[in-house]
Parts: C-alpha cells; structure tokens; sequence
C-alpha cells in the first residue's frame, strides 16, 4: 500500500516534467521553424527582388534592341538610296562623256570638212606668161653682153614643195589608248602605228604621237 502511495505521489510530478520537457521542445522547434521561414521568407523576398531587377533590365534590353533594329532598318533604307544617287550619278557620267566624245568627234569631223572645204577653195596661182616688152634693147647691142638667166627651178623641188604637209601631233594623256587617240582625230590606228614607227599599241604618257597631215 504504501508503495502504491508513493508511485501516486510521484506520477504527477513525473508528468508535469514531461510536460514541461515536451512544451519547452516543442517551444526550441517552434523558434527554430519561425527562424527559418522567416530566412525563407527573406530569401524568396530577395529572390523576387532580383527577379524584378532582372525583368526590368530584359525589358530595357528588349527596347534597346527594337532600337537598334529600327536604326539598322533606317540605315538600310538610307543605304539604298545612296547607291540609287551613286549609280545614277555614273550613269550621268557615262552619259556626259558619251556626249563629250560626240561632241569632240562631230567638232573634229567638221574643223576637217573645214580644212578640206578651204583648200578646195584656195585658188591655185598658176605662173603669168611673160609677155615681150616692145622696143626692147638688146644688151648685147650695147656691149653690155648677155643678161644673167634665172635660175630655173626644178619641177621635182616644187612638187616636193607642194607635196609636203605639217603634221598633226598629239601628246599622250593619263588614260589614253592608241585606239581612242585615232578615234578622237578620225583617223585609222594603222595609220597612227605607221606615222610614228610604232610596233604596237603600247604608248607613254607625254610622248607626242603624230595623228595626221594637214
């Protein structure tokens, strides 16, 4: 009986204790949850917070690259148009030294119609037959002896006189070929070759080529 007693009298004190173990446990555990839910909870805080950040700066990135695509676009576009001005402008060019070669051509082509039209019309200056002075007195009569003939001038000088002809020179220019040379001045390039000895058709800048007769 009186053990029964004592067990009685220590069952509760027994059991406030593990009362007292369990709550101050279950006490430590709840701090120790609270403490790590609120490192969590500061965590996915901070994690939204980047990820904010980060959405902001894709955003600007986003933006910055429909910029930059827009200025490309703009760029292309501008491109475009300066090489439609580029080739229009060769092709005006092309056109004005088109028209400047006709045009040295027509101009050459009408200086030798010219040329050929004055020659046609100078007259030629035949000698005057000399006619007998009358009464005329005879050196030898009066002792005087025979007057000096004048030299007489040979056929062959006069028609080598009249034959010979200046000729027209040319002095090379940067860019220029033999074949554009004869063109510009209406002439064969074997003509050319010819006048001035050439072997070909290779010419230097400076050298004076003769391009015709006048």
């Amino acid at each position: 009986m009186k053990g029964e007693n004592c067990v009685n009298k220590l069952m509760p004190r027994f059991s406030a204790r593990i009362v007292t173990i369990i709550c101050g446990g279950l006490l430590l555990s709840g701090c120790v949850m609270a403490e790590k839910y609120d490192a969590e909870k500061a965590r996915s805080l901070n994690f939204q917070r980047l990820l904010a950040q980060e959405e902001k700066r894709t955003g600007e990135l986003d933006s910055e690259a429909k910029r930059s695509k827009n200025e490309l676009m703009e760029y292309e576009a501008r491109n475009r148009e300066l090489t439609a001005q580029v080739h229009a402008a060769q092709e005006q060019m092309t056109r004005m030294q088109e028209e400047s070669e006709a045009m040295k051509e027509s101009a050459l082509l009408e200086r030798k119609a010219k040329a050929d039209m004055k020659r046609k019309l100078t007259p030629v200056h035949k000698a005057l037959p000399v006619e007998p002075i009358p009464n005329a007195v005879d050196p030898s009569a009066l002792g005087l002896g025979a007057a000096p003939e004048a030299p007489a001038v040979s056929k062959q000088s006069e028609s080598l006189q009249g034959g010979m002809q200046s000729p027209t020179l040319h002095i090379v220019k940067p860019g220029e070929t033999l074949y554009r040379i004869s063109r510009q001045h209406g002439v064969t390039i074997d003509k050319v070759r010819k006048w001035n000895k050439l072997p070909d058709d290779i010419i230097e800048v400076g050298q004076k080529l003769i391009v015709g007769q006048e």
